[in-house]
C-alpha cells in the first residue's frame, strides 16, 4: 500500500472526525434514518451537546441572551455558528492526539472507504429530501391568497426568493428533479463521481441564493458543497485532467469495504434497505405534506379573496374608510381554520377560524386569545357575493362582501408564451 504524505494523514483524521460529528450533529443523522411522522430532535440540541455548546457560546463568546437552539426553523443561529467552531475544535484536538498515537501508520486506505460511504449517504439524504420537497412542489409552495395581495415593498429578500419560486412551480420542480438526480447518481458505485458532480452544482446554486437572499441556511449548505468536495478528492486530479488538458482519465470508484465477498454482499443488502428506506419515506412524507398544505390540501368552503363592499356599524351604515388603518378592506378565506383580514393600511392580520357549512356561522379568534373575538353568521346570496352578520368586538356588524378574481392577477393569469413581440415585464 502507497505511503501517504503526512498531511494528507493528519487532513483525513481531521475530517473524518468532523464529518462524522457534524452529520452525527444535525438534521443530516435524522434524514440518513428516517422514521415516518416522527419529529426527531437533531443530537445537539440534547445533552450533552446542548450543554457544551451554550457553556462554550456563553464563556468564550461572552453571548448573554438565552441560545435558541429549536423550534426556530434558521439553520444559521448563534447555537448553530458556535456548534460549527465547537465541533471543529473537537476535531483539531482529535486529529493531534491520533496523529501522535498512530503516527507508524502511512495510509488509511480502509477507513477512507468508511469515511467516503457516510458522506455518501449523508449526501443522499439531503438530495432526496430537499429534491423531493421541490419536484412535489412544497418547500416553496405556490403563492397563498394572502401573499398575492401583499405588496412588494412588504416582502423580504428570502419572501421574494419563495415567492418567485413558488409561482413558477415548473421551475421549483426542475431544481427539484436536479436534485434528486444527483441523490440517484450517488446511490450506484459507477456514477458516485457524477452525482458529486451534479451534487457540486446544486448545492453551489442553493448556497449562492441562501447567500444572496438572506436564507438562513447557510451553514448546512456550504457544508454539503464541502461533502461533494470530498467525494471529488479521490478523482480530483483525474477530473482535472480531464476538463483542463483534454486527455483521458480513469476515474476511481468506491472500493469494498471488506476483504470477504460475502462481507460485501450483506453490506450492499443493507446499504440497498437504507437507499430505498429514504426514496419511500421522502415520497410518503411528502404526499401526506402535498395533501395537508400543499397543492392538494383541504380549502375553506368560503375559499377565495372577498372584497368589503358595504359595512354597517350597530345599525348604522358606515362609509368605507381608507384612512382608518383598523377598518378591513378584504377577508381571504384558505385554508380551513385560518381566516385573514387585509386591513385599509395594506397589513394583513390571521384569526383561528370555525366555519360551519350547514349551520353557515364563522367564529373568529385572534391567534394567541381563546376568546372568541367575533361570531357571523352567513349568507350567500349568489356565488360572488358573501354577507356575513353577527358581533365583532362588540359591536354588531352587518358586512356585505364581493369575490375579488384573484386568477386574473398577473402572476395567476400570464402563464407561458413561445412567441412575444414585447417584453411582459410587469
Amino acid at each position: 500500500m502507497k505511503a501517504w504524505p503526512a498531511g494528507l494523514r493528519i487532513g483525513f483524521r481531521f475530517c473524518f472526525v468532523y464529518v462524522i460529528l457534524y452529520c452525527l450533529s444535525n438534521q443530516i443523522f435524522s434524514s440518513m434514518f428516517p422514521i415516518p411522522s416522527v419529529d426527531q430532535p437533531d443530537l445537539a440540541t440534547l445533552w450533552p451537546m446542548r450543554a457544551g455548546v451554550i457553556w462554550v457560546a456563553q464563556h468564550l463568546f461572552r453571548v448573554t441572551t438565552p441560545l435558541v437552539y429549536m423550534g426556530s426553523g434558521s439553520g444559521d443561529k448563534t447555537f448553530d455558528w458556535v456548534l460549527v467552531f465547537c465541533l471543529i475544535s473537537v476535531s483539531c484536538i482529535a486529529a493531534a492526539a491520533w496523529s501522535v498515537l498512530d503516527r507508524k501508520r502511512t495510509s488509511y486506505a480502509r477507513l477512507s472507504n468508511w469515511l467516503l460511504l457516510i458522506v455518501r449517504v449523508a449526501m443522499v439524504s439531503q438530495l432526496l429530501a430537499y429534491g423531493f420537497a421541490k419536484a412535489v412542489p412544497l418547500q416553496m409552495p405556490y403563492p397563498y391568497l394572502f401573499k398575492l395581495l401583499e405588496p412588494l415593498r412588504n416582502f423580504s429578500p428570502m419572501g421574494v426568493l419563495w415567492t418567485s419560486v413558488g409561482a413558477s412551480p415548473a421551475y421549483e420542480m426542475f431544481t427539484g428533479c436536479a436534485e434528486i438526480a444527483g441523490g440517484i447518481l450517488l446511490i450506484f458505485p459507477r456514477t458516485v463521481t457524477l452525482g458529486a458532480l451534479v451534487a457540486l452544482a446544486d448545492m453551489t446554486q442553493v448556497f449562492t441564493l441562501n447567500l444572496t437572499y438572506d436564507v438562513p441556511v447557510k451553514l448546512l449548505s456550504f457544508q454539503l458543497i464541502l461533502l461533494s468536495l470530498l467525494l471529488l478528492a479521490p478523482n480530483m486530479r483525474q477530473l482535472a485532467r480531464f476538463f483542463f488538458s483534454n486527455r483521458q482519465a480513469a476515474l476511481e470508484g468506491p472500493r469494498p469495504l471488506f476483504a470477504s465477498m460475502r462481507a460485501n454482499r450483506i453490506a450492499g443488502a443493507v446499504l440497498a434497505l437504507v437507499w430505498l428506506w429514504m426514496l419511500g419515506n421522502n415520497i410518503y412524507g411528502d404526499w401526506s405534506a402535498w395533501r395537508q398544505y400543499g397543492g392538494g390540501r383541504t380549502k375553506s368552503a368560503l375559499y377565495g379573496v372577498w372584497n368589503v363592499e358595504q359595512l354597517a356599524i350597530d345599525g348604522k351604515s358606515q362609509p368605507l374608510d381608507v384612512s382608518n388603518k383598523a377598518e378591513w378592506r378584504r377577508v381571504i378565506f384558505d385554508f380551513p381554520t385560518l381566516t385573514q383580514v387585509e386591513l385599509m393600511d395594506d397589513s394583513i392580520t390571521g384569526f383561528n377560524s370555525s366555519l360551519d357549512s350547514g349551520k353557515k356561522t364563522l367564529a373568529l379568534t385572534r391567534r394567541g386569545d381563546k376568546n372568541v373575538q367575533a361570531r357571523f353568521s352567513f349568507t350567500k346570496p349568489s356565488p360572488d357575493k358573501l354577507v356575513l352578520d353577527g358581533v365583532l368586538d362588540g359591536h354588531q356588524e352587518h358586512i356585505v362582501l364581493g369575490l375579488m378574481d384573484w386568477k386574473k392577477f398577473p402572476l395567476a393569469s400570464r402563464g407561458f408564451h413561445w412567441i412575444q413581440e414585447y417584453p411582459f415585464n410587469h
